[in-house]
């Protein structure tokens, strides 16, 4: 990579060399001007990550520490980003970047004034590096506050082989193909799904995928933007084919009370640790990097996957989610944090997390050879061919008090529905009034 570098800066201009940008053919050019001239500075990121995930970032940061010379200081928020990011810029105490999860929070952080625009290094790479959905998802009124650094492609099943081929069952096409295949599962001995009801953000991935295949794109852009209200006749069908397989006790590992006691490493745990106890678990690609890394898993052997199976006669779903990374008004280093942005809008920076695994980009310039195992790879570039048809994942888009809160919102009124699926009117009525009442605020 040095000497790759070496040699694009020798025939760059004046201009890509004051920017520091991705310049002549996007070869990523050291972030913040290089010889370390960020030395003392300290750069401290908030973001959900914790366990694995958080020692893969890590390793991001100590490369950009060893470019620039700044520090770096990662605090872990847990879900409730919005609320511990707010007290801490209340108690003056403001991180200098953040790794926003959802694009309704980060709309949120832009609209309370929080956020500084990406610098223009920043939005050249974006331009050149990235499909524009990724450039509308990370810009509030037309302004770019957000990179997109990781993004998951949430369509996926993972399964264990060995389950699947002692059941004598192969990976389904459709959903009903998929319950069937799970009851036979089942049958073998062990549960078909484990599913992470202790995180309500698993459910709301579940009824997404749901969703986009039965009532198609653009009634899920409508609900998403809450233009149709939760309580429309296809918000009703999507819940009641959730419910079929909710209220199945052969079906979910432990049965609701089971799930409901289920977080979303204990759920890959259920089917790729030590004692398996179910055959698939429903979530993103970064599943991977748990089986890989905490239970030994070699990925396209005995951990694998199939696309999350089309509804009805809909199409296959491919919705996304990403952690874009924005720079607080109130961060103490502001120079540094504008330089951590534009290092991870670099293919470069993206390669670190790459190699180590349970992580997409959608970097379009990133190496696909950078990814460990051809799962990955063929996840991440099915995810980077699909370009702007690509759904971001509907909770995500919504404000954080209905699509991000713990305990409250779509993340509760699903937990409920997994304890009890028997009403889905009941609850998309109960959906809409929260809906209603966040989108209002």
């Amino acid at each position: 990579m040095m000497r790759r570098r070496t040699t694009l800066l020798t025939g760059c201009t004046a201009l890509a060399l004051a920017l520091g940008a991705t310049a002549c053919g996007g070869g990523p050019v050291t972030a913040g001007g290089g010889d370390k001239a960020l030395g003392g500075q300290t750069v401290t990121v908030a973001g959900v990550w914790s366990g694995t995930e958080q020692k893969n970032f890590q390793k991001v940061l100590d490369a950009f520490t060893e470019k620039t010379g700044a520090e770096t200081r990662f605090v872990s928020t847990g879900d409730n980003v919005s609320t511990v990011v707010g007290s801490k810029i209340e108690g003056g105490n403001a991180p200098d970047v953040v790794m926003v999860p959802q694009v309704g929070v980060l709309k949120q952080f832009a609209q309370n004034g929080w956020l500084k625009p990406l610098s223009a290094t920043a939005r050249t790479s974006v331009d050149a590096n990235f499909a524009p959905v990724w450039k509308d998802y990370g810009s509030v009124d037309g302004t770019l506050y957000g990179l997109y650094f990781k993004a998951a492609h949430k369509s996926t099943v993972w399964y264990s082989p060995d389950a699947l081929a002692q059941a004598g069952v192969k990976p389904p096409k459709t959903y009903d193909e998929m319950l069937k295949a799970g009851r036979t599962v089942s049958d073998s001995g062990l549960a078909a799904f484990s599913v992470a009801g202790q995180d309500g953000w698993t459910l709301t991935d579940w009824f997404e995928n749901v969703y986009l295949s039965q009532a198609g794109p653009e009634k899920y852009d409508a609900l998403a933007a809450h233009e149709l209200k939760w309580t429309d006749a296809s918000v009703v069908e999507a819940l009641t084919t959730l419910g079929k397989l909710f209220k199945d006790k052969q079906l979910i590992a432990g049965g609701q009370k089971g799930a409901l006691n289920t977080d979303f490493p204990g759920s890959v745990e259920k089917v790729f640790g030590p004692k398996a106890e179910a055959g698939m678990v429903y979530e993103g690609d970064f599943v991977a990097g748990v089986a890989k890394d905490q239970f030994g898993r070699t990925i396209g052997e005995d951990a694998d996957f199939f696309p999350f199976p089309p509804v009805g006669g809909g199409k296959a779903p491919v919705v996304s989610g990403g952690d874009a990374a924005v720079v607080l008004k109130d961060g103490k280093n502001q120079k540094a944090a504008q330089a951590l942005v534009e290092y991870l809008a670099t293919p470069e920076a993206a390669a670190v997390w790459a190699e180590a695994g349970g992580f997409l980009s959608p970097n379009k310039k990133l190496d696909l050879a950078a990814y460990g195992d051809d799962v990955t790879r063929a996840t991440a570039k099915s995810l980077v061919d699909a370009g702007d048809s690509v759904r971001f994942d509907m909770s995500d888009q919504a404000p954080a008090a209905f699509g991000g809160t713990k305990g409250a919102g779509e993340w509760k009124l699903l937990q409920d529905f997994l304890r009890d699926p028997s009403d889905p009117k009941g609850t998309a009525a109960k959906l809409e009034a929260a809906a209603a009442k966040a989108y209002k605020g």
